[in-house]
């Protein structure tokens, strides 16, 4: 389904929206809640992934397929490696079979799981025999995606030795490790961070408490970039936040800042986002390391507002959904954006140029979707594939049109 955006205004400057809890913390409770049943969950994600996590936890079938969920397919790897006298096939689409795994797998196999790659080495789809692990000292790199490393913490509580996980280098995505980390010990678990070395202690039993998900920061990006897009007064409201979020794309709320637009928090876990002041910036400079799935969305809105970006920190962005900064470079481009992409990086140069009707890929990637919907606001523009949103943010479209967006489908 492609749909057109005509360009638009929005008609209610105080709209209200709905988001559901984060994707990112539902995954990792979800895998919590199977290992220690007693915990109980509220507000979980309605994305595509958690649907695929929560299916494939109680699943019963020999072959376990994630579809598009990265972060189900590293997830799962660990938690079915420790299940011991099960054995599965977990695979996935055509450009999952792409996403390296290596780092991971072996990582378990130090620990002495089982696993074997079915077709091509270091990529899905895997063969895993779970099995008990009684190994407790691992290393990986630090630099490699933080999904690798939540894996091995999220399972290393069942471990009968526990797990003391040495990162070699400069660690990516901290944020994401600290979150982890922070779910673990709210349900009990002893856990430490110290330098370059996580030491996770076994856990036999979780605290029966009542986990409420926190709404998704990513998904709440766009709406950043929608209100940076729109006139001064134009404010949005959106639950439920925390202002100590264990995210790390809550880091939102300081950049847009340099867009003009504030963020309240408000005594009800809303937040509202308002436009306050104009943009007068020539160019922003951004260090996204911590928070790489916003990448998009920022370097989408320098674009409609006119103004340059240098956003660094981007290496993990090249075995996302897409390769999103070979991606953005095609499709800003054809827009009219000069833009220049290496391995961790992106460049936008200040420019007043935009396109008018051009047909945006999205390369099976929501966030592409979703992070060029703003410029409706703009220009006319077509979504290719728009119901890859459903990935994460499965309403997204419906709360667009809520707020005035004008679409249809061609």
């Amino acid at each position: 389904m492609d749909l057109r955006l005509q360009q638009s205004t929005i008609s209610n400057q105080q709209s209200t929206i709905k988001i559901t809890g984060s994707k990112s913390e539902t995954n990792r409770l979800l895998l919590l809640h199977a290992l220690y049943p007693n915990i109980s969950l509220e507000n979980t994600s309605n994305s595509d992934d958690s649907e695929v996590m929560l299916k494939a936890l109680v699943s019963n079938s020999r072959l376990i397929d994630v579809h598009h969920a990265g972060t189900a397919m590293r997830f799962l790897t660990a938690f079915f490696a420790i299940q011991e006298e099960k054995g599965v096939v977990l695979t996935g689409s055509s450009r999952m079979k792409e996403r390296p795994m290596k780092i991971l797998v072996e990582a378990l196999k130090q620990l002495g799981a089982e696993i074997t790659y079915e077709d091509n080495e270091g990529f899905p789809p895997i063969k895993i025999q779970g099995k008990k692990l009684t190994k407790s000292k691992v290393s990986l790199p630090a630099n490699v995606s933080s999904q690798y490393i939540s894996a091995l913490l999220l399972i290393a509580p069942k471990l009968e030795n526990g797990l003391e996980l040495t990162l070699e280098g400069e660690i990516t995505s901290i944020p994401y490790i600290k979150m982890t980390l922070a779910l673990l010990n709210e349900i009990g678990a002893t856990t430490s961070f110290v330098e370059n070395k996580i030491i996770v202690k076994p856990l036999q039993s979780a605290i029966c408490n009542l986990q409420s998900v926190e709404s998704d920061w990513s998904s709440a990006s766009y709406w950043y970039s929608i209100v940076a897009l729109s006139e001064i007064g134009t404010q949005i409201t959106l639950s439920s936040y925390k202002q100590n979020s264990l995210q790390g794309d809550s880091v939102l709320s300081k950049i847009y800042k340099d867009f003009g637009v504030e963020t309240i928090f408000n005594t009800n876990k809303s937040i509202t986002i308002l436009k306050s002041a104009t943009c007068n910036l020539q160019s922003v400079i951004c260090n996204l390391n911590n928070s790489p799935d916003i990448a998009q969305t920022i370097a989408v809105t320098c674009f409609g507002l006119g103004i340059g970006c240098n956003l660094t920190g981007l290496h993990t962005l090249k075995i996302k959904e897409t390769d999103r900064l070979e991606a953005l470079k095609t499709e800003l481009s054809k827009l009219g954006a000069n833009i220049s992409v290496t391995d961790d990086s992106l460049t936008i140069q200040q420019s007043n140029t935009l396109n008018s009707n051009i047909a945006i890929a999205t390369y099976q990637d929501h966030r592409m979707a979703m992070a060029f919907a703003p410029l409706a606001l703009k220009t006319s523009l077509i979504i290719q594939d728009a119901e890859v949103v459903s990935k994460s943010y499965p309403t997204f479209w419906d709360d667009l049109k809520s707020i005035g967006f004008q679409l249809e489908e061609v």
